[in-house]
């Protein structure tokens, strides 16, 4: 990275730790007042900013606690014991693969659908889109009780969770991948008799690979925020989702940001994934870099 894209993140990063520690003393400072009030302790101005940083259970937890709290959870303990991060985070991301697989191949599928049947667009495009104006933990708990009835349980509710979310950003931008090729170039390959199937496989996948790519990247995104939703209800014992729970149970509000922090640093690798996957992909189709 060079110099010029260099400072700009720095100084986002920085103005970002600022802002942090500020809104940690001021949410910190109430309790912490009251607290020197009732055990009758004086302090100095900076010996209470540093009381404010060091609360067990902050309101606001300072970005060093969380940072120290990551560092314990992934470095300082066996990665398969179920108080490490990373093995919390393997449970979460094998829910938000799965079901990042089948919502991108439901969304595929609608999408070559919706195209080739044009009726779709207008019987069942609506409904699609009505299906993601219900709220996700309204709809989380109705799939975990629903599942468990018939005895299906573990990782299949979570990984359908995360299908309800990624299928439909990828059903969208593939049709409208689907459709961007300009009527000469259809008009091409009818004049070339070409069968519906040559023409989808040599003109209409290739210029959908830009959309697909783009899509993809907000699926797995939501699929991981499935997956994290999905281990609410459960009353999971072990994932992200997991250690928000026990976090929110026992006021330990380090534990929670540690947790958050842990996922943003999978959706990250997840997004850059397939990032590289897309640069690749385009490599192969002889895009220049």
């Amino acid at each position: 990275m060079s110099g010029s894209r260099f400072l700009p993140v720095v100084t986002i990063v920085a103005l970002i730790m600022i802002a942090w520690y500020v809104a940690a003393y001021f949410m910190n400072a109430p309790f912490q007042r009251d607290l020197n009030t009732r055990g009758k302790v004086e302090v100095t101005q900076s010996q209470f900013i540093a009381q404010t940083m060091a609360q067990p259970k902050p309101t606001m937890p300072a970005p060093h606690q969380v940072a120290q709290t990551l560092w314990k959870s992934v470095f300082g303990v066996k990665p398969t014991s179920k108080r490490s991060l990373v093995y919390h985070s393997a449970v979460t991301l094998s829910s938000t693969l799965l079901g990042f697989a089948m919502g991108t191949l439901l969304g595929v599928v609608i999408a070559i659908s919706i195209v080739y049947v044009p009726v779709l667009e207008k019987s069942f495009l609506p409904w699609i889109i009505a299906s993601q104006m219900i709220p996700m933990l309204a709809v989380a708990p109705m799939i975990i009780v629903i599942l468990a009835s018939i005895n299906v349980t573990g990782l299949l509710p979570k990984a359908l969770i995360s299908t309800y979310l990624s299928f439909f950003p990828v059903a969208v931008g593939m049709v409208k991948g689907l459709r961007s090729p300009d009527a000469m170039h259809l008009d091409l390959m009818h004049t070339y008799n070409s069968s519906k199937a040559q023409t989808f496989w040599k003109l209409r996948v290739p210029a959908s690979v830009p959309f697909f790519f783009t899509s993809i990247k907000v699926a797995v995104a939501a699929s991981l925020v499935g997956a994290i939703v999905g281990e609410l209800p459960t009353g999971a014992v072990a994932g992200i989702g997991s250690r928000l729970l026990a976090g929110s149970y026992y006021s330990q509000t380090i534990d929670i940001w540690a947790a958050l922090i842990a996922g943003s640093v999978i959706a990250v690798m997840l997004v850059s994934a397939v990032g590289l996957l897309q640069s690749a992909t385009a490599r192969l189709m002889g895009a220049r870099p």
